[in-house]
């Protein structure tokens, strides 16, 4: 028998507005504070002439979050090589929001207005138990091993969830009390139930420590779904031949300590959608009709919807040299997905904007990956280990009958990758005019294109490929470890989220338009400014591969310190475990990506924090 259980509780006061959006103010906006420190509203005749970006710093906003994670695995020997086991599972996620606005957010006169103090709650609960039954049989037959497991799983999922609004407020120190407004709205109740059952079994007989083939089946059932379309039925098949224990290998290749190679074909179901999606619901209406609320219909139902498939395929070899010292392991996998569980876009005169559907398409995803281990120094006091790992991703859309007259005629291409994009494609600035070009469906030159007639599509906006390296040494009781990760990638820099190189008020612009065209026979990436936004074919840039840029990045990820006391000390003091550690994250990032974060994009959101953790570990 064996329990473990968790309790963490997470107290967060981090505003709700991420302020990286305000990088793009205007330069000669007014100063951000006063000089008594107040936040500066540039008033004139008693009113505010500025939004001050930092007023929702003085917005409080809370978020208290308590999760219980338990769990519980017995399991019982029968007779010998026959065991009975089952795991259960108990986890309990209650969260606690209050967004308050004060009068002190707001400049004079609006500060005094009992009605823009407000207390905006949230409470979301959480509950997920699962029961995992097992019987396992192992048995030994001719020179092999024979092993049997049935098993099957139980889940259910629990979430009530509430939002409510408090408006009206005396005094900013009445705010955190809801029951001191004037007004108070319950804006939103929901209540969902999730079923997940499966059965399943596995067969495996390992001969000769040599030779593994396994076979597996299950049947998932999930409540996702509607009467006839809840269960569905999947597999697969794996064998593998450990040929470094053949002696003819032993004998001719001293060096290579272990070989393996390995194969498997199977099919695995999804059913991650939102709950009741084939059923027909209404939201109550506010407004009352003879004191009685009415309802409006939020959802078009369809019970035909099922399992989305994926069919993955994947062979690899894994091999050892040196008595394991150098271990490197390669791979390639095929997943083929089926009947992809999407939200099929709708005209809005049939009432709804979409309809979840299993989508008649199949999408591949094809990749290599290999990860090498290396001992690089091993002695009594001193290790060095290495590890790299390098993915090569590859995405395309094999199948869409019927593409050319679906909503996504102009979104996807038979063959391509899902991850390109319908854009114009940029030509440059004319030396003469100083006005922005686009390739027309002729071959020739336009100011402005046409959609889609002039669409093309863009390279593959994600990952060409991507890895790591890890690097840990120890020394007696000090250990180092420090991960590099690495990305080769392409995507939409700061210019594709805005139309950046237009003539717009009040905006701080990148560095990068000083250097725009200003005389004929400049010759540069960036037109001419215009006021007239209707006529300044600019407005398309943000539509067109203008922005496409190369986003690959190297970024020192990880670096960990940690010193674990020797055993004599540690008996000194009665501890059985005694470790300090600091660790670091995201400390240096090289990239010539055009953004505030290549991981994030061109998108005006907050990157990756660097953050420093330090502590320590006691055993007792």
């Amino acid at each position: 028998m064996m329990l473990n259980s968790n309790y963490v509780v997470d107290n967060n006061n981090v505003a709700n507005t991420d302020l990286t959006s305000q990088i793009n103010m205007a330069p000669s906006a007014p100063a951000l504070y006063n000089k008594d420190g107040t936040i500066n509203w540039e008033m004139a005749n008693g009113s505010s002439t500025y939004n001050n970006p930092l007023a929702y710093v003085l917005q409080p906003c809370y978020a208290v979050t308590t999760n219980l994670i338990s769990n519980l695995n017995l399991s019982y020997g029968i007779l010998p090589g026959l065991q009975i086991r089952s795991s259960f599972g108990y986890s309990n996620t209650e969260m606690n929001q209050s967004n308050q606005v004060p009068g002190t957010s707001w400049p004079a006169p609006l500060n005094i207005n009992p009605s823009n103090r407000t207390n905006a709650t949230a409470t979301t609960n959480f509950i997920t138990w699962i029961i995992e039954p097992q019987i396992d049989y192992k048995k030994k037959i001719l020179q092999g091993q024979l092993e049997a497991l049935v098993g099957s799983t139980f889940e259910e999922n629990t979430q009530n969830s509430s939002a409510s609004r408090a408006i009206g407020f005396a005094s900013d120190a009445l705010i955190p009390d809801p029951l001191a407004a004037s007004t108070y709205r319950l804006l939103k109740y929901t209540s969902t139930l999730y079923h997940y059952d499966a059965v399943f079994g596995r067969l495996s007989y390992t001969w000769d420590e040599k030779y593994l083939i396994n076979f597996t089946a299950r049947r998932d059932g999930s409540s996702r779904f509607g009467p006839g379309k809840q269960f569905g039925n999947f597999g697969a098949v794996g064998a593998a031949w450990i040929f470094s224990k053949e002696k003819f290998v032993q004998n001719g290749l001293p060096f290579l300590s272990f070989g393996k190679v390995r194969a498997s074909y199977g099919t695995t179901g999804n059913d991650q959608i939102t709950d009741y999606q084939f059923l027909s619901t209404y939201t109550p209406y506010s407004p009352t009709y003879e004191g009685i609320t009415g309802l409006y219909p939020t959802r078009i139902p369809n019970p035909n919807f099922g399992w989305e498939e994926v069919k993955k395929m994947e062979g690899g070899i894994e091999l050892g040299f040196i008595e394991d010292k150098i271990i490197l392991s390669a791979s390639y996998y095929r997943n083929r997905t089926g009947n992809q569980l999407v939200g099929f876009p709708l005209p809005y005169i049939t009432g709804g904007a979409n309809i979840q559907a299993n989508l008649p398409a199949i999408v591949q995803n094809t990749g290599i990956e290999i990860v090498l281990n290396t001992i690089d120094v091993k002695s009594r006091n001193f290790t060095w280990n290495t590890t790299i790992n390098v993915t090569i991703p590859r995405n395309k859309l094999v199948a869409y009958p019927n593409l050319a007259t679906s909503p996504y005629a102009h979104t996807y291409a038979i063959g391509r990758s899902l991850f390109v994009k319908p854009v114009f494609h940029y030509l440059g600035v004319n030396d003469s005019t100083g006005v922005y070009e686009f390739s027309s469906s002729k071959g020739t030159p336009s100011s402005f294109p046409s959609s889609p007639a002039d669409y093309t599509f863009s390279k593959p906006l994600t990952q060409s490929f991507y890895g790591g390296v890890l690097n840990s040494l120890t020394f007696k009781g000090l250990q180092l470890d420090i991960f590099v990760q690495f990305v080769k990638q392409l995507g939409i820099n700061y210019f594709g989220q805005s139309n950046y190189s237009v003539g717009q008020f009040n905006v701080n612009y990148p560095t990068q338009v000083l250097a725009r065209w200003q005389k004929p026979g400049d010759i540069t990436k960036y037109g001419a400014y215009s006021q007239n936004f209707n006529a300044d074919p600019a407005q398309v840039l943000n539509s067109s591969d203008f922005a496409v840029q190369n986003a690959s990045f190297i970024r020192l990820k990880n670096l960990a310190i940690s010193y674990q006391l020797p055993p004599y000390l540690q008996k000194a003091v009665h501890l059985q475990n005694a470790r300090i550690y600091l660790q670091c994250q995201n400390l240096i990032t090289i990239t010539k990506f055009l953004g505030l974060d290549p991981e994030t994009g061109g998108s005006l959101v907050l990157p990756p924090l660097r953050m420093i953790t330090g502590g320590m570990k006691l055993g007792f």
